[in-house]
C-alpha cells in the first residue's frame, strides 16, 4: 500500500468535498487556497474572498464542508507538504515554511494530527534513500 493512502488523514471522512463544488462562496475560496496556501489566511480574509460576513463564514463553511476552516486549510496544508516531500528531497523546515506554516513545531504537531505520522516518518516512507 503506497505511503500516502497509508497516511490519508482520518479527518476527511467528514469532510464533503462536493460543498466546493455546489456553493459558490465555497468554489471561489478554494480557488483562492489553491493557489494562496502559503500565505497567512485569517478566518477574517477567508469570509472576504467568500464575500460572507465573518461570523455567518465559519458557521456556513462549517455547517457545509463538515469541519471547521482552520482544520481544513490545516488539511490542505499538510496534503500539500506531503505531495512535496514525494516530489522533491527538501528538509523538513523548507516544506514546513513552503506550504504556510510559521514555525516547525506548529508544522509537525498538524502534520501528526492530521496522518498520525510524524513529518520525518512520512518522508522516510516515500524516500526510504532519503537521509533525514
Amino acid at each position: 500500500m503506497p505511503a500516502q493512502l497509508m497516511a490519508l488523514p482520518k479527518k476527511t471522512v467528514g469532510v464533503n468535498a462536493r460543498a466546493f463544488e455546489y456553493y459558490r462562496p465555497l468554489g471561489r475560496l478554494k480557488r483562492y487556497i489553491d493557489v494562496n496556501y502559503s500565505q497567512e489566511i485569517s478566518l477574517l480574509h477567508a469570509a472576504r474572498i467568500a464575500a460572507l460576513e465573518r461570523s455567518y463564514f465559519s458557521t456556513f463553511f462549517r455547517k457545509k464542508v463538515g469541519i471547521n476552516f482552520r482544520d481544513w486549510l490545516r488539511q490542505v496544508r499538510v496534503a500539500k507538504a506531503m505531495e512535496l516531500f514525494e516530489q522533491q528531497d527538501c528538509s523538513i523546515s523548507e516544506v514546513a515554511f513552503a506550504v504556510g506554516f510559521a514555525d516547525l513545531s506548529t508544522f509537525e504537531r498538524a502534520f501528526k494530527k492530521v496522518t498520525s505520522m510524524t513529518p520525518s516518518q512520512y518522508k522516510r516512507s516515500v524516500l526510504p534513500e532519503a537521509g533525514i
